[in-house]
């Protein structure tokens, strides 16, 4: 089976993982732009972030056989910084066009404050002037008023939902995601966020054609291979082999494929 790993931070992880994904079916990464631990300091620390995302990144997934590529933009957790992540937003469109750049994320909402709501509107825009698809965080907490926010602000913003995917859906909010058309669903197999048995009750309520299942693995206790485990745990919690595929790549292929940049 192969695998797209559709929301992971590599930045934080070792090379020792790019060569176990590759023996375990993963043809592709995508890595979205996160908070590093600590707040940055300049919008250039943002940009030399985003140059190690798309170079050294991409270089180093290669050695591997793997094709990398990025979502960039300022995250909901340092959106807070506006006297930042304005100047950051400012120079996004020249780093949006490297050929390894697919489209603007992961933004979205933290603490659900207005500025937050104002970086994330700003970036939505320059989305939709390029048409770029985007990789959204909704909040670990209020999520479900989190996300009819982040819906909230797409539709006012006229954001074309195909080019969309909601990330760290649970139970309290797939529905409200999925009730918009065109916008996909992802389900994070993380220790603090939903497991593999959690991901088939949803995969099973609601269908497989607009999910997403991804590791969103980073330095903390997370593990990138959590794809591949998932599916091959799912055959046992009820889920046929056209949902597992959909879920671990086909949709994540045709999702990114609205990027004329993907090629696998």
């Amino acid at each position: 089976m192969q695998i797209i790993e559709p929301h992971i931070h590599m930045y934080a992880r070792t090379t020792d993982d790019y060569e176990a994904m590759k023996q375990s079916g993963y043809v592709a990464v995508i890595e979205p732009a996160f908070w590093s631990g600590t707040d940055r300091s300049s919008e250039s620390s943002y940009f030399d972030y985003f140059r190690h995302l798309l170079e050294f990144e991409h270089a180093r997934a290669a050695k591997y056989g793997l094709y990398h590529y990025s979502f960039l933009g300022v995250n909901a957790k340092e959106a807070r910084h506006t006297a930042i992540a304005f100047k950051v937003i400012d120079g996004l469109e020249e780093y949006l066009k490297h050929p390894n750049c697919l489209g603007v994320g992961e933004i979205g909402l933290d603490l659900i404050t207005p500025d937050e709501e104002e970086v994330f509107r700003r970036q939505v825009k320059i989305a939709e002037k390029h048409k770029l698809p985007v990789i959204i965080h909704s909040p670990h907490t209020n999520k479900r008023v989190g996300v009819e926010r982040l819906i909230k602000i797409l539709l006012e913003e006229k954001a074309d939902l195909k080019r969309y995917v909601m990330d760290h859906n649970t139970e309290e909010t797939m529905g409200t995601t999925l009730k918009q058309p065109h916008l996909m669903a992802g389900i994070t197999l993380y220790p603090t966020k939903v497991n593999n048995e959690r991901a088939a009750a949803l995969i099973k309520e609601y269908g497989a054609e607009r999910i997403l299942i991804n590791s969103s693995a980073d330095w903390g206790k997370s593990y990138p291979l959590n794809v591949a485990q998932a599916a091959a745990q799912f055959p046992a919690l009820g889920l046929k082999d056209d949902a597992i595929r959909k879920v671990t790549f086909e949709n994540a292929h045709r999702f990114f494929s609205q990027s004329a940049k993907f090629k696998i």
